[in-house]
């Protein structure tokens, strides 16, 4: 006869977790790692924005100390110096990041940014006129390391944003945020520093102000160094990465046209937004012979400040508007406002506020459009084994736009003996390569794939069809080799 168990007789063995619970966790656990290595990104281009802006605010204190040695062409020199630097690091680290790894970038352009630093605020020389030269070079070194930082740092933040669903779903957002925001608030803090610093002097020029403001831009990229060498390649690039025999004329016929625009875009941006950066300070002064140093600073301080909410406007309208919606809005908006401004310069002569308003909005809407576009397009028009590349060269364009403009714009303000009449004429010319910089955008710039993987996949396949052996295609066969 049997007996049947019962059910204190039976063994009840605990329920394992089921996949989906593991993956989950999983997928939680990378969304977080992924969240902070786009954070760190930003956290570096916040000490580039620190470091390139710095010298714009430095400039009006240069100039009181030595007013026969800083001449037009030493102080066009000193801001044009860090952005050749810049030029050289995007093309160099452009390619570099796609050939040896991202992480490889990190410690090559954090070495070249901080010697650059160093040097710049050890500055010493015979003369005044050679102490400017030991600046100019410094600074150009700096900008090997900065420039290199554009490409790394968004090629990462890009990659890093793409990991998983819910992440894709903001990648707009945070790849702005950790890119263009973050430059906007070195922008902003550099002049925070200074008028800090320039108040504990008592608001009188000292060689101990320039020399702290430049210091300090040491102490960010060497702390967030040690964090940022924990960091791996991105799974994007860990899969994607060709090493050797780059298909150039392919890429070159696949992505020449969204090439073209995006050079093209970030040119005319930074052919506006350094110079009117840079001549903030002279510009306000403009409006009153008695403003103190103080009063200089503070007033450009508070019309670049106006760039930080338009760009955070902007990040958060490039994922439900569009990329090249919100590129094309923000220059359109630009250009109103430069219009108005030239137009009306003289009656905003007499007040004063309402100039630095219109000022700053301007400032606000290169950031709402151009400014974070730049980055984010730039960037995901471009498949992950040439990203670097073509990132680099888009961005290294812009900053020679930069340098050209900053000449440009400088000469044509000091060519007015009436200011008032020099400030009129580059609002109005500002305004007028705004329009031309909405007509490339709508017209050049492709729509971006929701997930970059996609791209990918097309410049695979390609390679394939052409008969390049790709990467993944090396590892498939050894796989089955194996």
């Amino acid at each position: 006869m049997s007996v049947s168990k019962s059910a204190t007789d039976v063994a009840i063995e605990p329920c394992p977790s089921s996949p989906t619970e593991e993956l989950e966790v999983e997928s939680k656990d990378e969304r977080t790692i992924s969240s902070l290595d786009v954070l760190i990104q930003g956290v570096a281009l916040f000490s580039d924005g620190y470091n390139v802006q710095i010298m714009g605010y430095m400039t009006t204190i240069l100039k009181k100390l030595y007013p026969k040695a800083l001449t037009s062409s030493i102080k066009t020199r000193l801001s044009n110096s860090i952005l050749i630097g810049e030029v050289v690091g995007m093309l160099l680290f452009g390619f570099c990041i796609d050939k040896y790894g991202r992480r490889f970038g990190v410690i090559a352009t954090t070495l070249f940014l901080v010697l650059g630093i160093t040097l710049a605020t050890a500055s010493h020389g015979a003369t005044a006129t050679g102490m400017f030269w030991m600046m100019i070079i410094s600074r150009g070194i700096a900008g090997v390391g900065a420039g290199g930082e554009y490409a790394v740092c968004t090629a990462q933040a890009l990659e890093a944003a793409d990991g998983g669903s819910r992440l894709q779903k903001k990648r707009g957002l945070l790849t702005a945020i950790s890119t263009n925001c973050a430059i906007i608030l070195g922008f902003v803090s550099s002049s925070i520093v200074s008028l800090i610093v320039l108040a504990a002097y008592h608001g009188k020029a000292s060689d101990g102000v320039w020399r702290i403001c430049f210091g300090i831009g040491i102490l960010l990229p060497l702390t967030i160094f040690f964090f940022r060498m924990r960091l791996l390649d991105s799974k994007q690039y860990q899969k994607h990465a060709i090493k050797k025999n780059y298909p150039y004329k392919l890429a070159l016929r696949m992505y020449w046209r969204p090439l073209l625009a995006c050079c093209t875009a970030w040119f005319l941006y930074d052919f506006i937004v350094y110079p009117f950066n840079f001549l903030a300070p002279v510009l306000v002064k403009g409006f009153s012979s008695n403003q103190t140093m103080l009063q200089s600073i503070g007033w450009s301080a508070l019309v670049n400040a106006f760039a930080l909410p338009g760009a955070l406007l902007g990040s958060l309208l490039v994922d439900p508007l569009g990329r090249k919606e919100t590129y094309a809005l923000g220059w359109a908006i630009v250009s109103v406002f430069g219009f108005i401004i030239g137009g009306a310069m003289l009656r905003l002569h007499s007040v004063f506020p309402l100039f630095v308003v219109l000022y700053g909005l301007f400032q606000s809407f290169l950031s709402v459009g151009p400014g974070n576009n730049n980055f984010l397009v730039s960037s995901e028009s471009f498949p992950t084994p040439i990203r670097g590349h073509f990132l680099g060269l888009a961005a290294a364009v812009g900053k020679a736009g930069a340098a050209i403009g900053t000449t440009v714009f400088s000469k044509v303000y000091d060519s007015y003996e009436d200011q008032h009449k020099g400030q009129q004429v580059i609002f109005l010319i500002g305004s007028a390569i705004s329009i031309v910089g909405t007509l490339v955008v709508w017209f050049g710039l492709p729509h971006y794939s929701p997930e970059l993987e996609t791209e990918d996949a097309r410049v695979q396949a390609a390679m394939e069809a052409e008969g390049y052996a790709t990467e993944v295609e090396v590892r498939n066969k050894t796989q089955e080799q194996s």
